[in-house]
């Protein structure tokens, strides 16, 4: 059974995170590891950042805070998963580890 690592990321993409969070989700990846991230606050901004587009592609699971993007002016897109906060509460338990950039 493949081990489950949550990101939580609420930083803006000119933030040094985005560069963590990707180097992180690529290696898990690349691990067999299931990595799923939630964009939130001013990370709800990195759903356009064309290496997590990638990272989708790879198996990476992507969600982005709805109320975040709405704020943002951020339109629903086939990249990520628009949810709330109960969906986050749910990847907090379901992942064997799980980190927050913000």
């Amino acid at each position: 059974m493949n081990k489950k690592l949550g990101i939580l990321l609420s930083t803006s993409p000119g933030n040094k995170n985005i560069e963590t969070v990707i180097g992180l989700v690529h290696a898990a990846i690349k691990s067999s590891v299931s990595v799923y991230l939630y964009l939130i606050d001013e990370g709800a901004e990195c759903i356009n950042d064309r290496r997590l587009v990638e990272l989708t592609k790879n198996g990476l699971k992507l969600y982005v805070c709805a109320y975040g993007a709405q704020k943002k002016g951020i339109s629903p897109s086939d990249v990520a998963t628009f949810s709330g906060l109960a969906t986050l509460s749910e990847l907090t338990t379901a992942c064997d580890r799980f980190i927050a950039f913000g």
